[in-house]
This record gives C-alpha cells, sequence and structure tokens, in this order.
C-alpha cells in the first residue's frame, strides 16, 4: 500500500511510515483472530467426528434459505465496502460514504435476519442447548452439542459484526468531515480489512452450519 498523509504523529518518521504501521497492526490482530477461529473451527470438526449422525441431524435444523442469503449480503457489503477504497483512492469521498453506507446498511440486514428471525426461531423451537432442548431420541447427544457449537460460534461473529459496524460508521463520520483524501485514506482501509475478515469467518462458518451433512 502507497500512502502518505500531510502529518504524521511524533513516533513516527514519516506519515508513509505511520501508514505502514497501522496496516501491519490490523494484520498482527487479524492473525490473533485467525488463532482464535481456528481453533473453534478445529474443535467443531473434531466433536462433529465423534458423532456424525447427530451433527447432521442438528445441521438440518437450520435455516438454508437465510444462511444462504446472508452469505450473499456479507459478500456483496465487501465488494461494495472494497469499491469504496478504491473510490477514495481517486479522491472520491462522496462515493466513499456512499458505499461504506451500502455497507453497514447490508450489516445490518445481516444481524436482523440471523439474530431477529433465525435466532428467535431457534429459541421457539428450543433448539438453545439445555434441559429443555427440543431433540429428543438417539440423535439429542450430538444435535445438542452441534447447537453448542452454532450458538456459540454465530455470536462471536455476531459480535465482531458489531464492532464492524461500529467502525464503518466511523469511517462514514471521517469522510463527512472530509479527512479522507487519495493520498490518505489508511482508517478507511484498516477498517476494509477488518470487514472482509468478519465476512470470510462467516465464509467458513456457513458451510460448518448450514452445508455439511445436509444431505445425508
Amino acid at each position: 500500500m502507497s500512502e502518505a498523509s500531510a502529518t504524521h504523529e511524533f513516533q513516527y518518521s514519516s506519515a508513509q511510515h505511520q501508514a505502514e504501521t497501522a496496516v501491519s497492526g490490523m494484520w498482527l490482530f487479524l492473525a490473533t483472530e485467525v488463532l482464535f477461529f481456528g481453533a473453534l473451527f478445529l474443535a467443531w470438526i473434531y466433536a462433529r467426528h465423534w458423532d456424525e449422525p447427530g451433527f447432521d441431524y442438528g445441521a438440518q435444523q437450520t435455516s438454508l434459505v437465510i444462511g444462504t442469503a446472508n452469505t450473499l449480503i456479507l459478500i456483496t457489503s465487501s465488494l461494495v465496502y472494497s469499491v469504496g477504497i478504491a473510490f477514495i483512492m481517486m479522491g472520491n469521498s462522496r462515493r466513499l460514504i456512499q458505499c461504506c453506507a451500502i455497507a453497514w446498511l447490508l450489516g445490518a440486514a445481516f444481524l436482523i435476519l440471523k439474530f431477529g428471525v433465525e435466532w428467535r426461531d431457534d429459541f421457539a423451537r428450543h433448539l438453545f442447548p439445555g434441559t429443555s432442548f427440543g431433540i429428543h431420541g438417539p440423535l439429542r447427544g450430538g444435535a445438542q452439542t452441534f447447537f453448542v457449537f452454532y450458538f456459540f460460534g454465530t455470536a462471536i461473529h455476531g459480535l465482531h459484526m458489531v464492532v464492524g459496524l461500529v467502525l464503518v460508521g466511523w469511517v462514514i463520520f471521517r469522510a463527512r468531515r472530509l479527512n479522507f483524501s487519495a493520498s490518505y485514506f489508511t482508517p478507511a482501509f484498516v477498517v476494509g480489512l477488518y470487514w472482509s475478515f468478519v465476512d470470510m469467518v462467516w465464509i467458513i462458518l456457513y458451510p460448518l452450519i448450514y452445508l455439511v451433512g445436509r444431505g445425508t
């Protein structure tokens, strides 16, 4: 990334140094996030290996329609945000604001579908793990373990989405104040890295939740 701002903080040798440090810092943070989610996905796959029928039956209780719609929503949001970065690289703050606003609305739509619609239906069908879990019979244990991973994974991802919405809103706020230009857009770029990472996590969650074992 080649970029320089007019000013920089005293601890940096140049504006370019400051920009590169910010981007490197975000990549380092995302590396720690990969370790966290990687452990979650590995545990998920390992647990499924020991009770595939139960996990498969649990997956069949999820809403493939909502899961697929949310996947398309997040992929679109990342695309739109990336277009906004391309615009600010050409010095067009107005288009950046518009793209960020669309990405924000898509992110909000994801949360509404996931937690306002799908989670509400899950609770109504007593799919939350516990004594009142709604699945009975020999597949109960595996299905309940599936939903432990399901609720934990989607809750953590949802928390990251909320943080992402706050950050995208912050980018919009700064762009409206004309803080970005073709020569300085590091904050918008860094937030874009985070937003894309959260979308990539969902792309891995999507098959684990909705696809693996659904055809059995």
